[in-house]
């Protein structure tokens, strides 16, 4: 099986994230699908973003009409000060102008910076469409969505409802909180599930509902946490640093895939990028966090593991080494 390539939130090593330019840019570099951030506005439009706060993406911090909408609030167990796509109507923040989230990692990317507007999720797949990606879509803070009165699954139902995305498996659907796949599911729709998992921490709808007791991540990736997600999901998606072992002493690929293989699970991970920053320690050349590393080393030991899909910001270096393991 030939690893896909998910272009996370578009090509968004060369074009900042979530933008025009960044999907189509991740169509023309090969990507076979492209992930978009669903949060949602306050009057229920599901909105392309990389999370609910819009100070880091967007130019709301410099626009004195909203200089009055930033407050505090705790999110999944976080506390965040800035302005949130909640407290805002569609009509507002198809005002804002999108911008480099990583800025001094990535300043020709931040040469487009306010050169289009964000984008909503229907005018994503209509781009997808166009273009002939699939849509890997994450569900970002479920939970908390749900209980300001903005429940992300029915949002999401009725942005596809009428539309070839509503065949079932014509969609991927993920999220760190299993609870919402479910009830994606519990609205007619049958998209393909992914269970984020990060290396740690604990999922915040397990935590909203049994507290101190829920199982962490690590915990539901052990052989028995994968069998049970084996009955309820269909593939788990992974922080990048759980693919690596260390306990020789010397780095090597875990047997997470292996293991998830074994009892049904697709296997996919997040997310691949080339600058020191984001390499493991093995894998860094010289002290600049922007400058690129040995990435290439890095990607070859994740494409031998035979995943279904990678993550990762620039498509066409996957392409690069997906090409030099198959001569």
């Amino acid at each position: 099986m030939q690893t896909q390539v998910i272009a996370h939130r578009g090509a968004s090593g060369w074009a900042p994230e979530h933008t025009e330019t960044a999907v189509r840019l991740a169509a023309r570099l090969g990507a076979d699908a492209v992930e978009p951030d669903l949060v949602a506005s306050r009057d229920g439009v599901l909105v392309v973003r990389h999370d609910n706060e819009l100070s880091e993406t967007t130019d709301i911090a410099e626009r004195a009409e909203f200089a009055g909408r930033s407050r505090t609030q705790t999110i999944d167990g976080h506390e965040l000060t800035g302005w949130f796509v909640e407290d805002l109507t569609w009509a507002e923040l198809a005002s804002l102008r999108a911008r480099e989230r990583l800025p001094r990692l990535r300043p020709a990317s931040a040469r487009l910076d306010g050169a289009e507007p964000i984008l909503r999720f229907t005018e994503l797949l209509a781009l997808a469409d166009e273009l002939g990606l699939g849509v890997v879509a994450e569900l970002k803070h479920a939970t908390h969505h749900a209980s300001i009165g903005l429940p992300l699954d029915a949002m999401l139902a009725d942005a596809v409802a009428g539309t070839r995305w509503s065949a079932p498996g014509a969609l991927t659907v993920e999220s760190f909180e299993e609870r919402v796949l479910h009830e994606v599911r519990e609205r007619g729709l049958e998209p393909r599930a992914v269970y984020l998992m990060d290396a740690d921490g604990t999922a915040p709808d397990l935590v909203a509902a049994t507290g101190a007791s829920a199982p962490s991540y690590a915990e539901q990736r052990t052989d028995a946490g994968l069998a049970a997600l084996a009955r309820r999901v269909d593939a788990i998606s992974v922080a990048k640093s759980v693919l690596f072992d260390r306990s020789t002493g010397a780095l090597r690929a875990s047997d997470l895939a292996e293991r998830a293989r074994a009892v049904g699970l697709g296997t996919i991970t997040w997310t691949l990028r080339p600058e020191n920053i984001f390499l493991e320690p093995e894998h860094r050349l010289g002290e600049h966090p922007g400058a690129w590393g040995g990435w290439q080393t890095e990607w070859a030991m994740v494409a031998a593991l035979g995943l279904e899909a990678v993550f990762v910001d620039h498509p066409d270096l996957w392409r690069r080494v997906s090409a030099e393991i198959a001569s």
